[in-house]
C-alpha cells in the first residue's frame, strides 16, 4: 500500500510540475510577442483624457506631432550609461490633442550640446513607461532637473494636458536629426504577461492530490494498528469478563 500511494502521489506532483512549466510558458510567450509587436500610434492605446491602461506599458508606439517649447524640457538625474552617470533628456511633442513627453536619450551634462532642444516637425519611434514611484514635487519647485519620472509632477510644469505615460524613443523616423544628439536609452523591459494563471491552479490542485493521497495512506495505516476494542483490554480484565447474558459463569 505504502509503494502504491508513494507511485500515485509521485505521478500527481510530476503532472503539478508540469503544469506549472506550461504556466512559464505561457507567459514567456505573451511577454515575448508583446515587445515584438508592430508598434502602432499611441492615440490608438488610450486618449489624453484616460489613465495609463496595464495593457499599455511596455507597448511599442509611433508618435507624430511637433517637438514643444524649449522652455518645457526637463532632465531627469541620477541615469547611468554604463558606468557613467548622467541625465535624461526629456521634451515634449505635440499631438492634436495634448502632448506626451519624450526620453530623447542620455547626456552626460545639462550644458552637453547634445541636450539642445529640438524643434520642427517629428515623427518617432518608442516604447510607453509608466510614471515612477518616487515623488519630485519638490525638485520642480526649483528648477527643471528632477529626480524621478512622473506625469503627476510635470502637468503642473506646463500649460497644456499630457499624456499619462512617457515614451522612450528608440528610433527618430522623419524630421531633423540633431547633432551631436543624445546616447539613446534602452527602454525597460516590458512587464511579465502573466498568461495562463488556470495552470498555476492546476499545478496546486495535483500537489494537494499527492499529499492527500499519503494522508490517507497514513491514516489506512493508523486504523489497521488501532485494533478493536477488546484487543486493547488487559488480560486480567480478560479473565473476570462476564460470560452470557446473565452476567454469571455457568458450572
Amino acid at each position: 500500500m505504502l509503494l502504491l500511494a508513494l507511485a500515485i502521489a509521485g505521478v500527481m506532483s510530476v503532472l503539478g510540475v508540469w503544469q506549472l512549466d506550461v504556466y512559464r510558458s505561457k507567459t514567456a510567450e505573451a511577454t515575448a510577442k508583446q515587445a515584438l509587436a508592430a508598434p502602432i500610434p499611441l492615440q490608438s492605446l488610450f486618449s489624453v483624457d484616460e489613465g495609463l491602461p496595464a495593457k499599455a506599458v511596455g507597448r511599442r508606439v509611433t508618435v507624430a506631432g511637433t517637438w514643444g517649447p524649449a522652455a518645457d524640457q526637463v532632465f531627469i538625474t541620477d541615469r547611468r550609461n554604463g558606468s557613467q552617470n548622467g541625465f535624461w533628456v526629456v521634451n515634449p511633442v505635440m499631438l492634436d490633442s495634448g502632448a506626451v513627453m519624450v526620453v530623447r536619450g542620455w547626456v552626460a551634462s545639462v550644458n552637453d550640446p547634445a541636450a539642445a532642444a529640438p524643434s520642427g516637425p517629428v515623427q518617432l519611434s518608442g516604447s510607453v513607461v509608466a510614471s515612477e514611484a518616487a515623488d519630485s514635487s519638490g525638485d520642480a519647485a526649483r528648477g527643471r532637473v528632477l529626480s524621478s519620472l512622473r506625469i503627476p509632477t510635470l502637468v503642473h510644469m506646463v500649460t497644456y494636458r499630457l499624456y499619462d505615460a512617457f515614451v522612450v524613443q528608440t528610433a527618430l523616423d522623419a524630421g531633423t536629426v540633431p547633432s551631436p544628439a543624445p546616447t539613446a536609452v534602452t527602454p525597460p523591459a516590458p512587464p511579465t504577461d502573466h498568461a495562463g494563471l488556470r495552470n498555476v491552479a492546476y499545478a496546486f490542485q495535483w500537489w494537494i492530490f499527492a499529499a492527500f493521497t499519503l494522508w490517507m495512506w497514513a491514516r489506512m495505516v493508523l486504523d489497521a494498528h488501532r485494533g478493536s476494542p477488546e484487543d486493547e483490554l488487559p488480560d486480567q480484565d480478560r479473565a473476570t469478563e462476564p460470560v452470557g447474558s446473565s452476567g454469571t459463569v455457568s458450572a
